[in-house]
């Protein structure tokens, strides 16, 4: 079994790598002001712009390269199964040279028996990542948590070696699901063994920690939530990664001729909710592909397409205080930081069916 396989000798050593420094994280912990985090859920009222958020201590130069190297194999995992991803990054960067960095890497979890949001967490939260802030979406039975990086200044790079990406981790509330949805989960989850333990190896190595689910197993759940549906196939798959079109030189630093420049040139971003996503206070705006699909064979032998990820694409605009700044004045720091319930909500349509099939059409 995959759980099983990740957990034998071959593995060993990067295990017990990876499980030095573990310590337990707080689904809702203080901030360092000592104040909980905000909790925001879809329907709510927006409050103020989110304030800069001081960063925690770099880490110590073994320590920060060890963690780069983790999301670095993640991002080729999801490079070799997501063609749209590589053929964007190539175009922007041949457009606007090598100004590439990130924003945030996305995960998805279910949240039942230890396989939510803390079964990758802990890897980002031993390694200088601080929790922040709670986001709510009922309708979807979700909720998530996004994680803000160690100290970013004086980087040198770009890409993953670039400011470290923020981390936004999803997890399915699946005891809110229909009874046999539930057990379809909790059926999968048993053949796991220990595999939340290691779910940062199976999103390195880009393998399931549960069994191959069967065809009819992925359609009751795809019914109901296609979140679920997506996770039972993929697992803890970076399942997108974001530019930071604010990073870049040329003209497309602006998102909104970002999205012209990627659609002029043959790529089809998701209109759920309009192609571009605008946070109530406007400092937020985020669009994205459709994500991809490929043949993939289940464990009765059906062969058939599932959705794959997708790359998403955020301008931080900066905080009212700050916009007296010069251009190249401006840090990221002086930007709107977080997440906004409303964006991430319609983000997550890009693996729907509906935007699934429009991309085919």
């Amino acid at each position: 079994m995959a759980g099983n396989t990740l957990a034998a000798a071959r593995f060993s050593a990067a295990v017990t790598l990876l499980r030095t420094r573990r310590s337990p994280v707080v689904a809702v912990p203080l901030a360092p002001s000592g104040l909980r985090h905000h909790r925001r859920s879809v329907g709510m009222a927006a409050g103020a712009a989110p304030s800069p958020i001081p960063a925690s201590d770099p880490l110590p130069k073994g320590s920060d390269l060890f963690l780069r190297s983790v999301p670095s194999n993640m991002q080729k995992v999801y490079l070799s199964r997501n063609p749209t991803a590589e053929k964007i990054l190539d175009l922007v960067h041949s457009y606007d040279g090598d100004n590439i960095c990130f924003d945030h890497f996305a995960f998805r979890t279910f949240g039942v028996d230890g396989y939510g949001i803390n079964s990758l967490a802990e890897f980002f939260t031993d390694f200088g990542y601080e929790s922040r802030e709670e986001l709510r979406f009922p309708a979807k039975k979700l909720r998530a948590l996004w994680f803000s990086p160690p100290n970013n200044d004086g980087y040198s790079r770009t890409g993953i070696y670039g400011p470290l990406p923020r981390i936004f981790i999803s997890e399915l509330l699946v005891d809110e699901l229909s009874a046999p949805s539930q057990e379809i989960i909790r059926k999968y989850i048993k053949t796991s063994a220990n595999g939340n333990k290691y779910a940062v190896l199976a999103s390195t190595f880009g393998e399931l920690t549960w069994e191959k689910p069967t065809y009819s197993d992925f359609q009751v759940l795809s019914r109901e939530s296609e979140y679920a549906g997506w996770t039972l196939v993929n697992g803890y798959a970076l399942n997108h990664a974001t530019v930071s079109t604010h990073r870049l030189e040329s003209d497309i630093r602006s998102i909104s001729k970002f999205n012209k420049f990627v659609e002029n040139n043959g790529f089809k971003l998701s209109t759920e909710g309009g192609i571009l996503k605008v946070s109530p206070d406007g400092l937020l705006q985020q669009s994205s592909t459709v994500a991809d699909s490929s043949l993939f064979t289940f464990a009765d032998g059906i062969t058939e397409p599932i959705p794959r990820s997708y790359i998403e694409f955020a301008e931080r605009l900066p905080l009212p205080q700050f916009r007296d700044l010069q251009d190249e004045e401006v840090k990221e720091h002086h930007r709107r930081d977080g997440f906004e319930v409303g964006n991430a909500d319609k983000i997550f349509e890009s693996t729907s069916k509906d935007q699934l099939t429009r991309r085919s059409a």
